[in-house]
């Protein structure tokens, strides 16, 4: 087979997951100016995670799933529950 009959059989292939990496760009972009917009802490905290699971998906498709654990655990996990138990001793302190 040619390469350039074997660049059009793969070519469908590589416009959906260019697709896929722009649209997961859009909604990590999304997703980043949510957080800083909302001023609700707790609330904003969500948000957080939410962005964390998105950036933690575009760095699967970017193949790079070492990255993408890392990002799961600490990003969409870790950071948040710090974060809301955090906002939970000061509100427990400001009473």
């Amino acid at each position: 087979m040619s390469a350039l009959a074997t660049a059009s059989v793969h070519a469908p292939s590589a416009v959906l997951m260019d697709a896929l990496q722009v649209t997961l760009l859009l909604l990590v972009a999304a997703a980043a100016t949510a957080v800083v917009l909302i001023r609700v802490p707790v609330r904003q905290v969500l948000v957080l995670s939410v962005y964390g699971l998105l950036l933690a998906l575009l760095f699967l498709v970017f193949q790079a799933p070492d990255v993408t654990l890392s990002e799961l655990t600490v990003g969409s996990v870790l950071l948040p529950v710090v974060i809301l138990l955090t906002l939970a001793k000061v509100r427990k302190q400001e009473e």
